[in-house]
């Protein structure tokens, strides 16, 4: 099992020309980002399934959540899959604690959709990706843009997006 280390992820990026905050509340705020690396950071992963559950891969969640937790908390963990998703597979899932989400529509209109309303509210201090799909780089390079740390999971070798891994911080292949 490979691991990845997520110390040195970027969690908040330099306010002023210094380094330093310009305002009191952007003081506080650095101060209360502190706190929560100390309890370990919140983390949320979200795995793109119909693009990541193929026969070519052997996807093991409980290598994904070894992988993304690192030094931090995983607050967010969600699969999403498509309606013809299998109640055998939507059971596995549940009992790796992920939490389903089924949609009729495109799964990654929704799960990026979901991603970037965390990421917007700064709920989260860690962006964990899994996917192949290239689809989800604006998602990478926003949160990357709002400092938040970023980390694209792929599942294999085969038909891995390089611009996906490129724009995160950090990139594995299970």
């Amino acid at each position: 099992m490979k691991s990845l280390p997520l110390r040195g992820w970027p969690t908040d990026r330099p306010i002023g020309d210094s380094g330093e905050p310009t305002t009191m509340f952007e003081g506080a705020a650095r101060r209360v980002r502190g706190l929560l690396r100390e309890r370990g950071e919140r983390i949320g992963v979200f795995v793109d399934g119909p693009n990541v559950f193929r026969d070519e891969f052997d996807v093991d969640l409980d290598e994904v959540r070894a992988i993304v937790e690192g030094d931090g908390r995983i607050a967010v963990a969600r699969v999403y899959l498509d309606e013809h998703a299998t109640p055998g597979l939507v059971q596995a899932v549940e009992a790796r604690g992920f939490e389903v989400v089924v949609t009729s529509g495109d799964v990654d209109v929704k799960l990026a959709v979901d991603a970037t309303a965390l990421v917007a509210d700064r709920r989260l201090e860690r962006l964990a990706i899994v996917s192949r799909d290239t689809d989800f780089k604006p998602l990478v390079e926003t949160a990357n843009e709002r400092g938040i740390g970023t980390l694209a999971v792929s599942p294999g070798e085969f038909g891995r997006s390089d611009a996906l891994g490129n724009a995160a911080h950090e990139s594995v292949v299970l």
